[in-house]
Protein backbone atom coordinates (compact mmCIF):
# COMPACT_ATOMS: atom_id res chain seq x y z
CA UNK A 1 0.00 0.00 0.00
CA UNK A 2 1.10 3.62 -0.37
CA UNK A 3 2.41 5.03 2.88
CA UNK A 4 0.66 8.27 1.97
CA UNK A 5 -2.44 8.15 -0.25
CA UNK A 6 -1.69 11.74 -1.28
CA UNK A 7 1.52 10.39 -2.84
CA UNK A 8 0.49 6.99 -4.28
CA UNK A 9 3.72 6.51 -6.21
CA UNK A 10 5.89 7.22 -3.18
CA UNK A 11 7.05 5.02 -0.32
CA UNK A 12 5.17 1.76 0.19
CA UNK A 13 4.27 -0.22 3.32
CA UNK A 14 3.23 -3.84 3.73
CA UNK A 15 -0.22 -5.07 4.74
CA UNK A 16 -0.49 -8.69 5.91
CA UNK A 17 -3.59 -10.76 5.15
CA UNK A 18 -4.88 -14.26 5.86
CA UNK A 19 -7.68 -16.17 4.18
CA UNK A 20 -9.51 -19.44 4.67
CA UNK A 21 -11.61 -20.43 1.68
CA UNK A 22 -15.31 -21.25 1.86
CA UNK A 23 -16.00 -24.80 3.05
CA UNK A 24 -18.90 -25.09 0.58
CA UNK A 25 -17.49 -23.49 -2.57
CA UNK A 26 -20.55 -24.33 -4.67
CA UNK A 27 -22.60 -22.09 -2.32
CA UNK A 28 -19.94 -19.40 -1.92
CA UNK A 29 -21.22 -15.84 -1.45
CA UNK A 30 -17.86 -14.05 -1.55
CA UNK A 31 -15.26 -12.80 0.92
CA UNK A 32 -15.98 -11.62 4.46
CA UNK A 33 -13.33 -9.25 5.82
CA UNK A 34 -12.81 -9.05 9.60
CA UNK A 35 -11.39 -6.53 12.01
CA UNK A 36 -11.42 -7.87 15.56
CA UNK A 37 -10.81 -4.59 17.38
CA UNK A 38 -8.15 -2.44 18.91
CA UNK A 39 -6.98 -0.15 17.57
CA UNK A 40 -3.80 -2.15 17.39
CA UNK A 41 -5.34 -5.61 17.46
CA UNK A 42 -4.04 -8.02 14.83
CA UNK A 43 -6.26 -9.85 12.36
CA UNK A 44 -3.93 -12.46 10.91
CA UNK A 45 -3.08 -14.33 14.12
CA UNK A 46 -6.58 -13.83 15.56
CA UNK A 47 -8.34 -15.39 12.58
CA UNK A 48 -5.80 -18.22 12.57
CA UNK A 49 -6.68 -18.99 16.19
CA UNK A 50 -10.42 -18.38 16.19
CA UNK A 51 -11.71 -19.14 12.70
CA UNK A 52 -13.70 -22.00 14.24
CA UNK A 53 -15.93 -19.50 16.04
CA UNK A 54 -17.09 -18.31 12.62
CA UNK A 55 -17.46 -21.76 11.04
CA UNK A 56 -21.08 -21.22 10.04
CA UNK A 57 -20.09 -18.10 8.11
CA UNK A 58 -17.02 -19.91 6.77
CA UNK A 59 -19.21 -22.42 4.96
CA UNK A 60 -20.22 -19.82 2.38
CA UNK A 61 -17.65 -17.06 2.78
CA UNK A 62 -13.92 -16.93 2.35
CA UNK A 63 -12.96 -15.58 5.78
CA UNK A 64 -10.32 -12.86 5.40
CA UNK A 65 -8.52 -10.76 8.00
CA UNK A 66 -5.67 -8.27 7.90
CA UNK A 67 -3.30 -6.51 10.21
CA UNK A 68 -4.12 -2.82 9.70
CA UNK A 69 -1.29 -0.48 8.82
CA UNK A 70 1.05 -0.11 11.75
CA UNK A 71 -0.07 -3.39 13.32
CA UNK A 72 1.53 -6.80 13.79
CA UNK A 73 2.74 -8.48 10.62
CA UNK A 74 2.05 -5.37 8.53
CA UNK A 75 4.66 -2.60 8.62
CA UNK A 76 4.51 -2.04 12.39
CA UNK A 77 4.72 0.92 14.71
CA UNK A 78 7.38 0.15 17.32
CA UNK A 79 8.30 2.30 20.29
CA UNK A 80 10.31 0.43 22.93
CA UNK A 81 11.85 -2.97 23.57
CA UNK A 82 10.34 -5.85 25.53
CA UNK A 83 12.18 -5.19 28.80
CA UNK A 84 11.09 -1.59 28.72
CA UNK A 85 7.50 -2.70 28.08
CA UNK A 86 7.65 -4.82 31.23
CA UNK A 87 8.56 -1.68 33.14
CA UNK A 88 5.86 0.43 31.47
CA UNK A 89 2.95 -1.95 32.09
CA UNK A 90 3.99 -2.35 35.75
CA UNK A 91 4.49 1.37 36.45
CA UNK A 92 2.12 3.29 38.72
CA UNK A 93 -0.54 4.64 36.36
CA UNK A 94 -2.67 6.13 39.15
CA UNK A 95 -0.13 8.49 40.79
CA UNK A 96 -0.92 9.67 44.31
CA UNK A 97 2.08 11.92 45.01
CA UNK A 98 4.01 14.61 43.18
CA UNK A 99 6.96 12.22 42.77
CA UNK A 100 4.75 9.46 41.31
CA UNK A 101 3.10 11.97 39.00
CA UNK A 102 6.47 13.20 37.74
CA UNK A 103 7.62 9.64 37.10
CA UNK A 104 4.41 8.92 35.20
CA UNK A 105 4.72 12.04 33.05
CA UNK A 106 8.41 11.43 32.37
CA UNK A 107 7.57 7.89 31.23
CA UNK A 108 4.89 9.22 28.89
CA UNK A 109 7.33 11.71 27.37
CA UNK A 110 10.03 9.08 26.91
CA UNK A 111 7.57 6.66 25.32
CA UNK A 112 6.42 9.23 22.76
CA UNK A 113 10.06 10.02 21.96
CA UNK A 114 10.74 6.32 21.42
CA UNK A 115 7.83 6.06 19.00
CA UNK A 116 9.06 9.09 17.08
CA UNK A 117 12.59 7.70 16.88
CA UNK A 118 11.57 4.21 15.75
CA UNK A 119 8.51 4.89 13.61
CA UNK A 120 8.29 8.62 13.02
CA UNK A 121 7.77 8.28 9.27
CA UNK A 122 4.78 5.96 9.82
CA UNK A 123 2.95 7.81 12.59
CA UNK A 124 1.18 10.43 10.42
CA UNK A 125 -0.31 7.71 8.20
CA UNK A 126 -1.79 5.07 10.52
CA UNK A 127 -5.16 6.70 11.15
CA UNK A 128 -8.50 5.03 10.57
CA UNK A 129 -9.28 6.84 7.33
CA UNK A 130 -6.10 5.45 5.77
CA UNK A 131 -6.85 1.96 7.12
CA UNK A 132 -10.29 2.18 5.51
CA UNK A 133 -8.57 3.13 2.26
CA UNK A 134 -6.51 -0.05 2.58
CA UNK A 135 -9.75 -2.03 2.94
CA UNK A 136 -10.90 -0.69 -0.42
CA UNK A 137 -7.65 -1.87 -2.00
CA UNK A 138 -8.14 -5.25 -0.32
CA UNK A 139 -11.67 -5.46 -1.78
CA UNK A 140 -10.26 -4.88 -5.23
CA UNK A 141 -7.47 -7.43 -4.69
CA UNK A 142 -10.06 -10.01 -3.63
CA UNK A 143 -12.01 -9.36 -6.82
CA UNK A 144 -15.21 -8.46 -4.94
CA UNK A 145 -17.73 -5.98 -6.29
CA UNK A 146 -18.86 -5.14 -2.74
CA UNK A 147 -17.09 -5.38 0.60
CA UNK A 148 -18.75 -7.74 3.07
CA UNK A 149 -17.40 -6.89 6.50
CA UNK A 150 -17.51 -7.96 10.16
CA UNK A 151 -16.05 -5.37 12.54
CA UNK A 152 -15.85 -5.72 16.31
CA UNK A 153 -15.24 -2.88 18.81
CA UNK A 154 -12.75 -0.50 17.12
CA UNK A 155 -13.60 -2.44 13.96
CA UNK A 156 -17.01 -0.75 14.04
CA UNK A 157 -15.33 2.66 13.78
CA UNK A 158 -13.17 1.35 10.94
CA UNK A 159 -16.24 -0.05 9.19
CA UNK A 160 -18.06 3.25 9.62
CA UNK A 161 -15.11 5.11 8.11
CA UNK A 162 -15.13 2.74 5.13
CA UNK A 163 -18.88 3.27 4.65
CA UNK A 164 -18.38 7.03 4.79
CA UNK A 165 -15.65 7.01 2.14
CA UNK A 166 -16.97 4.22 -0.11
CA UNK A 167 -20.75 4.01 0.48
CA UNK A 168 -21.48 2.45 -2.91
CA UNK A 169 -19.05 -0.42 -2.16
CA UNK A 170 -20.66 -1.51 1.12
CA UNK A 171 -22.09 -5.02 0.90
CA UNK A 172 -23.32 -6.76 4.06
CA UNK A 173 -21.67 -5.20 7.11
CA UNK A 174 -21.95 -6.17 10.78
CA UNK A 175 -20.63 -3.69 13.38
CA UNK A 176 -20.58 -5.46 16.77
CA UNK A 177 -19.69 -3.71 20.07
CA UNK A 178 -20.22 -0.32 18.50
CA UNK A 179 -18.13 2.77 19.18
CA UNK A 180 -19.66 6.25 19.26
CA UNK A 181 -17.20 8.03 16.99
CA UNK A 182 -18.52 11.52 17.73
CA UNK A 183 -17.62 11.77 21.41
CA UNK A 184 -14.28 13.20 22.44
CA UNK A 185 -11.60 11.40 24.40
CA UNK A 186 -12.83 12.81 27.74
CA UNK A 187 -16.40 11.55 27.40
CA UNK A 188 -15.19 8.29 25.90
CA UNK A 189 -12.93 7.57 28.89
CA UNK A 190 -15.50 8.73 31.45
CA UNK A 191 -18.27 6.60 29.98
CA UNK A 192 -15.94 3.65 29.66
CA UNK A 193 -14.90 3.97 33.31
CA UNK A 194 -18.53 3.89 34.39
CA UNK A 195 -19.21 0.91 32.14
CA UNK A 196 -16.31 -1.10 33.56
CA UNK A 197 -17.54 -0.30 37.07
CA UNK A 198 -21.04 -1.56 36.19
CA UNK A 199 -19.56 -4.72 34.73
CA UNK A 200 -17.50 -5.18 37.90
CA UNK A 201 -20.73 -4.97 39.89
CA UNK A 202 -22.31 -7.67 37.72
CA UNK A 203 -19.23 -9.84 38.21
CA UNK A 204 -19.28 -9.16 41.95
CA UNK A 205 -22.87 -10.35 42.27
CA UNK A 206 -22.12 -13.52 40.30
CA UNK A 207 -18.96 -14.13 42.33
CA UNK A 208 -20.77 -13.76 45.65
CA UNK A 209 -23.27 -16.43 44.60
CA UNK A 210 -20.37 -18.91 44.44
CA UNK A 211 -19.99 -18.70 48.23
CA UNK A 212 -17.10 -17.80 50.46
CA UNK A 213 -15.04 -20.85 49.50
CA UNK A 214 -14.70 -19.73 45.89
CA UNK A 215 -15.28 -16.01 46.38
CA UNK A 216 -13.78 -14.90 49.70
CA UNK A 217 -14.09 -11.23 48.75
CA UNK A 218 -17.63 -10.74 50.06
CA UNK A 219 -21.15 -12.05 50.63
CA UNK A 220 -22.85 -9.87 48.02
CA UNK A 221 -22.01 -7.84 44.93
CA UNK A 222 -21.26 -4.50 46.62
CA UNK A 223 -19.02 -6.11 49.25
CA UNK A 224 -17.10 -8.00 46.56
CA UNK A 225 -16.55 -4.76 44.62
CA UNK A 226 -15.47 -2.93 47.79
CA UNK A 227 -13.05 -5.74 48.59
CA UNK A 228 -11.55 -5.55 45.10
CA UNK A 229 -10.99 -1.84 45.66
CA UNK A 230 -9.15 -2.59 48.89
CA UNK A 231 -7.04 -5.22 47.14
CA UNK A 232 -6.02 -2.64 44.54
CA UNK A 233 -5.18 -0.08 47.22
CA UNK A 234 -3.04 -2.63 49.05
CA UNK A 235 -1.08 -3.44 45.91
CA UNK A 236 -0.15 0.22 45.55
CA UNK A 237 1.91 -0.20 48.72
CA UNK A 238 2.87 -3.86 48.48
CA UNK A 239 2.89 -5.73 45.14
CA UNK A 240 2.28 -9.47 45.20
CA UNK A 241 4.75 -12.16 44.18
CA UNK A 242 3.92 -14.41 41.23
CA UNK A 243 5.15 -17.71 39.85
CA UNK A 244 6.97 -15.84 37.06
CA UNK A 245 9.29 -13.95 39.41
CA UNK A 246 7.65 -10.68 38.34
CA UNK A 247 5.52 -8.83 40.85
CA UNK A 248 1.86 -7.94 40.51
CA UNK A 249 1.64 -4.17 40.89
CA UNK A 250 -1.53 -2.15 41.35
CA UNK A 251 -1.46 -1.19 37.68
CA UNK A 252 -1.05 -4.77 36.46
CA UNK A 253 -3.82 -5.93 38.79
CA UNK A 254 -6.18 -3.21 37.55
CA UNK A 255 -5.45 -4.32 33.99
CA UNK A 256 -6.00 -7.96 34.95
CA UNK A 257 -9.36 -7.25 36.57
CA UNK A 258 -10.49 -5.21 33.56
CA UNK A 259 -9.37 -8.00 31.22
CA UNK A 260 -11.41 -10.52 33.20
CA UNK A 261 -14.57 -8.49 32.59
CA UNK A 262 -14.41 -8.77 28.80
CA UNK A 263 -16.17 -12.13 28.77
CA UNK A 264 -18.33 -14.14 31.17
CA UNK A 265 -16.11 -17.07 30.21
CA UNK A 266 -13.24 -15.27 31.96
CA UNK A 267 -15.16 -14.60 35.18
CA UNK A 268 -14.11 -17.89 36.85
CA UNK A 269 -10.44 -17.04 36.19
CA UNK A 270 -10.95 -13.56 37.58
CA UNK A 271 -12.68 -14.94 40.69
CA UNK A 272 -9.86 -17.45 41.20
CA UNK A 273 -7.21 -14.80 40.63
CA UNK A 274 -8.75 -12.52 43.23
CA UNK A 275 -9.20 -15.41 45.65
CA UNK A 276 -5.52 -16.33 45.20
CA UNK A 277 -4.55 -12.73 45.95
CA UNK A 278 -6.63 -12.72 49.15
CA UNK A 279 -6.01 -16.21 50.51
CA UNK A 280 -2.54 -17.07 49.22
CA UNK A 281 -0.96 -13.67 48.54
CA UNK A 282 -0.32 -14.95 44.99
CA UNK A 283 -0.77 -12.63 42.01
CA UNK A 284 0.02 -15.17 39.27
CA UNK A 285 -3.45 -15.54 37.74
CA UNK A 286 -4.21 -11.82 37.74
CA UNK A 287 -0.82 -11.26 36.11
CA UNK A 288 -1.69 -13.79 33.42
CA UNK A 289 -4.91 -11.91 32.66
CA UNK A 290 -2.98 -8.63 32.50
CA UNK A 291 -0.32 -10.11 30.21
CA UNK A 292 -2.97 -11.35 27.79
CA UNK A 293 -4.56 -7.91 27.69
CA UNK A 294 -1.20 -6.18 27.25
CA UNK A 295 -0.09 -8.43 24.39
CA UNK A 296 2.71 -10.09 26.36
CA UNK A 297 3.64 -13.54 25.09
CA UNK A 298 4.80 -16.42 27.32
CA UNK A 299 8.39 -15.94 26.14
CA UNK A 300 8.43 -12.35 27.42
CA UNK A 301 8.08 -10.64 24.04
CA UNK A 302 5.24 -8.29 23.26
CA UNK A 303 3.03 -7.77 20.26
CA UNK A 304 2.96 -4.14 19.14
CA UNK A 305 -0.63 -3.76 20.38
CA UNK A 306 0.18 -0.91 22.78
CA UNK A 307 2.29 1.06 20.31
CA UNK A 308 -0.22 0.71 17.49
CA UNK A 309 -3.12 1.52 19.78
CA UNK A 310 -1.53 4.79 20.83
CA UNK A 311 -0.47 5.68 17.30
CA UNK A 312 -3.94 5.18 15.82
CA UNK A 313 -5.71 6.81 18.76
CA UNK A 314 -3.52 9.91 18.54
CA UNK A 315 -3.86 10.10 14.76
CA UNK A 316 -7.66 9.95 14.98
CA UNK A 317 -8.25 12.81 17.40
CA UNK A 318 -7.05 16.35 18.04
CA UNK A 319 -7.72 16.23 21.81
CA UNK A 320 -4.61 16.91 23.86
CA UNK A 321 -5.08 17.04 27.65
CA UNK A 322 -2.86 18.52 30.34
CA UNK A 323 -1.84 17.22 33.78
CA UNK A 324 -3.64 20.13 35.40
CA UNK A 325 -6.78 19.25 33.48
CA UNK A 326 -6.57 15.63 34.60
CA UNK A 327 -6.21 16.68 38.25
CA UNK A 328 -9.42 18.72 37.95
CA UNK A 329 -11.21 15.74 36.39
CA UNK A 330 -10.14 13.16 38.98
CA UNK A 331 -13.24 13.58 41.20
CA UNK A 332 -15.55 12.92 38.24
CA UNK A 333 -13.65 9.83 37.21
CA UNK A 334 -13.46 8.46 40.74
CA UNK A 335 -17.21 8.99 41.14
CA UNK A 336 -17.80 7.12 37.88
CA UNK A 337 -15.51 4.25 38.92
CA UNK A 338 -13.81 3.93 42.30
CA UNK A 339 -11.74 1.02 40.94
CA UNK A 340 -10.84 2.14 37.41
CA UNK A 341 -11.50 5.88 37.43
CA UNK A 342 -8.10 7.22 38.51
CA UNK A 343 -6.22 5.12 35.97
CA UNK A 344 -8.59 6.09 33.16
CA UNK A 345 -8.34 9.77 34.05
CA UNK A 346 -4.55 9.73 33.77
CA UNK A 347 -4.81 7.77 30.52
CA UNK A 348 -6.17 10.97 28.96
CA UNK A 349 -2.52 12.04 28.67
CA UNK A 350 -1.85 9.26 26.15
CA UNK A 351 -1.53 11.72 23.27
CA UNK A 352 -0.06 14.68 25.17
CA UNK A 353 3.31 15.44 23.62
CA UNK A 354 2.68 13.01 20.78
CA UNK A 355 4.89 13.87 17.78
CA UNK A 356 1.96 14.00 15.32
CA UNK A 357 -1.08 16.27 15.47
CA UNK A 358 -4.37 14.41 15.42
CA UNK A 359 -7.19 14.85 12.92
CA UNK A 360 -10.87 14.68 13.93
CA UNK A 361 -11.94 13.89 10.35
CA UNK A 362 -11.92 10.19 11.17
CA UNK A 363 -14.84 10.75 13.53
CA UNK A 364 -17.21 11.36 10.62
CA UNK A 365 -18.99 8.14 9.61
CA UNK A 366 -22.27 9.34 8.13
CA UNK A 367 -23.14 7.06 5.20
CA UNK A 368 -26.85 7.51 4.44
CA UNK A 369 -26.59 6.04 0.93
CA UNK A 370 -24.83 2.83 1.99
CA UNK A 371 -26.54 -0.56 1.96
CA UNK A 372 -28.18 -1.67 5.24
CA UNK A 373 -25.61 -2.01 8.03
CA UNK A 374 -26.30 -4.12 11.14
CA UNK A 375 -25.10 -2.45 14.36
CA UNK A 376 -25.03 -4.53 17.56
CA UNK A 377 -24.73 -3.45 21.18
CA UNK A 378 -24.53 -5.49 24.40
CA UNK A 379 -26.14 -3.88 27.46
CA UNK A 380 -23.46 -5.33 29.77
CA UNK A 381 -20.47 -4.44 27.62
CA UNK A 382 -17.65 -3.01 29.77
CA UNK A 383 -15.43 -1.65 26.99
CA UNK A 384 -17.97 -0.21 24.55
CA UNK A 385 -20.93 1.02 26.61
CA UNK A 386 -24.30 0.07 25.16
CA UNK A 387 -25.30 3.71 24.53
CA UNK A 388 -22.65 3.85 21.83
CA UNK A 389 -24.57 1.36 19.67
CA UNK A 390 -27.71 3.45 19.09
CA UNK A 391 -25.44 6.48 18.72
CA UNK A 392 -23.42 4.84 15.94
CA UNK A 393 -26.62 3.63 14.26
CA UNK A 394 -27.84 7.22 14.17
CA UNK A 395 -24.48 8.56 13.01
CA UNK A 396 -24.39 6.12 10.08
CA UNK A 397 -27.91 7.12 9.11
CA UNK A 398 -29.69 5.71 6.10
CA UNK A 399 -30.71 2.10 6.52
CA UNK A 400 -28.46 1.21 9.46
CA UNK A 401 -30.35 -0.89 11.99
CA UNK A 402 -29.72 -1.75 15.64
CA UNK A 403 -29.73 -5.16 17.35
CA UNK A 404 -29.51 -5.23 21.16
CA UNK A 405 -28.25 -8.10 23.33
CA UNK A 406 -29.22 -7.99 26.99
CA UNK A 407 -26.12 -9.78 28.22
CA UNK A 408 -22.64 -9.47 29.67
CA UNK A 409 -19.23 -9.15 28.04
CA UNK A 410 -17.55 -7.25 25.27
CA UNK A 411 -19.41 -7.72 22.01
CA UNK A 412 -22.44 -9.86 21.25
CA UNK A 413 -21.73 -12.45 18.55
CA UNK A 414 -18.80 -14.00 20.40
CA UNK A 415 -20.90 -14.55 23.54
CA UNK A 416 -22.50 -17.39 21.57
CA UNK A 417 -26.03 -16.09 22.22
CA UNK A 418 -28.24 -18.17 19.87
CA UNK A 419 -30.55 -15.29 19.02
CA UNK A 420 -27.67 -12.99 18.06
CA UNK A 421 -26.02 -15.69 15.99
CA UNK A 422 -29.25 -16.54 14.20
CA UNK A 423 -29.87 -12.86 13.39
CA UNK A 424 -26.30 -12.26 12.16
CA UNK A 425 -26.33 -15.45 10.08
CA UNK A 426 -29.67 -14.55 8.50
CA UNK A 427 -28.27 -11.15 7.57
CA UNK A 428 -24.85 -12.22 6.30
CA UNK A 429 -25.95 -15.46 4.63
CA UNK A 430 -29.41 -14.57 3.33
CA UNK A 431 -29.39 -10.78 3.38
CA UNK A 432 -32.28 -10.63 5.86
CA UNK A 433 -32.13 -7.34 7.77
CA UNK A 434 -33.77 -7.53 11.23
CA UNK A 435 -36.45 -5.08 12.23
CA UNK A 436 -35.08 -1.95 13.84
CA UNK A 437 -34.90 -2.23 17.61
CA UNK A 438 -34.70 -6.04 17.67
CA UNK A 439 -33.59 -7.49 21.01
CA UNK A 440 -31.95 -10.73 22.12
CA UNK A 441 -31.33 -12.12 25.58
Amino acid sequence: MPLDYADPSGRKIDIALIRTTAAEPDRRIGSLLFNFGGPGGDGVDTLARFAGQYAELGKRYDLVAFDPRGVGRSTPVTCVGDRRMDEIVARDDSPDTAAEEKAYLDDRTAYAAGCAARAGYLLPHVGTRNAAGDMEVIRTALGEEKLNYFGISYGTWLGGSYARQFPDRVGRAVLDAAVDTKIGSLDLALQQAASFQRALGDFGAACARLGRKHCPMGADGPSVVASIGRIMDGLDRRPLPTSTGRRLTQSLATTGVAAGLYSRAAWPYLAQGLADAVKRRDGSLLLMLADTHNGRRENGTYTNLAAANTAVTCADGADRHTPAGVRRLLPRFRAASPVFGTTMAWSLLECTGWPVAGDDAAREVSAPSAAPILVIGNTGDPATPYAWAPALTKELGGRATLLTLRGDGHGAYDTGDPCVRETVHAYLLQGTVPAGGATCG
